[in-house]
């Protein structure tokens, strides 16, 4: 059995397995990825199923893609939610679990009978699907999956090249997280190569709508430096939003603003939906984003993670601040 955040023993062998499922089955394939989808999500999602239909392959890619990553998936290429799965269908599952179907978008897992094949790289997934390829040393599932495009043997282009781009930029904080490795860099060069059109991606992520700002005065408002500094948190809610003219999508960027922080280590965006809260969390120097995450009933990565509790925020506030104490002693105890 393989431990959390242990790497795969056998990449390559994985990575042949997924892809000869992919290449083998006749039927439609249902490419999915986590609700809420971000750059490596989506653009993991775009990068396969752009390669499975340069095979012929039938293809349903059904994604709510957010406003801020829209410039990316043209016109009809995914869809809405299902309702029912077609006939025949193979599951290609990316960037989550699928074993938690409660997280997975697009379609209801649960009431799924076909085969699922997966690949992820967050230590927390269970490893459990017909064919799988799960490694939590490459930053980004967008790397795994052009792996797996490599061994489809489908040509390159830059259609394909750049979502994939996009995942792997993203999930590293544009190559400047801890987690990039030399591979990482080659990943990128071999994705420039193939006509990844790294600028175009920066440039449009890097536009926000007025509404974003109007929002952001709010939640910086709520700013809190806890532990010393060490801890910065913000939260927003239904009221904010309103008041800003803004919608949730709006708020995805805040944390990594908070990680900002000088002399944090630990950064906090809570989403305050009055029945239930998200939390997103990230983190630096040796603290666990996902260790607090995991305690709370979420889940996710070392430096950046999250979670959803069912609970209004008076609940929630007090088991946060238990998780969070929890690490930073497991911290300091380690550093003794």
């Amino acid at each position: 059995m393989i431990g959390m955040n242990e790497a795969a023993p056998a990449y390559a062998q994985d990575v042949a397995a997924v892809a000869a499922k992919l290449r083998g089955h006749t039927g439609p394939i249902v490419v999915l990825s986590h609700e809420n989808p971000d750059g490596d999500a989506l653009g993991s999602l775009l990068g396969l199923t752009r390669a499975l239909r340069a095979l012929g392959k039938t293809v349903i890619a059904p994604m709510n893609v957010p406003r801020y990553l829209r410039f990316l998936a043209e016109e009809g290429e995914v869809s809405a939610p299902l309702s029912t799965w077609p006939q025949n269908a193979l599951a290609a599952v990316l960037d989550v679990d699928n074993n938690d179907p409660v997280r997975v978008g697009g379609a209801d897992l649960t009431t799924f009978t076909g085969e699922v094949v997966n690949v992820d790289h967050h230590g927390t997934n269970a490893r459990r699907a017909a064919a799988l390829v799960v490694d939590p040393g490459r930053p980004a599932t967008a790397m795994m999956v052009a792996d797996v495009v490599d061994e489809l043997g489908v040509p390159w282009s830059e259609a394909i090249a750049t979502p994939l781009m996009l995942g792997l930029s993203t999930d590293t904080g544009s190559f400047r997280f801890d987690s990039v490795t030399p591979e990482t860099f080659e990943a990128a060069a071999r994705l420039r190569a193939h006509g990844a059109r790294l600028g175009w991606i920066n440039d449009q992520l890097g536009q926000n709508p007025r509404t974003y700002y109007l929002l952001l005065r709010e939640v910086l408002s709520t700013m809190e430096f806890l532990h010393g500094g060490r801890v910065v948190l913000a939260r927003v809610d239904g009221g904010m939003v309103e008041r800003a003219g803004a919608s949730w999508e709006d708020v995805e960027s805040y944390v990594s603003l908070l990680r900002g922080a000088e002399g944090s280590v630990l950064a906090v965006m809570v989403k305050d939906f009055g029945d239930r809260v998200k939390l997103s969390l990230r983190s630096r120097g040796g603290v666990s984003a996902q260790n607090i995450a995991v305690a709370l009933g979420g889940g996710g990565h070392v430096p950046a993670a999250g979670a959803t509790l069912l609970l209004p925020y008076a609940e929630v506030r007090p088991l946060l601040d238990q998780a969070i104490t929890a690490e930073l002693d497991r911290v300091a105890a380690a550093k003794a």
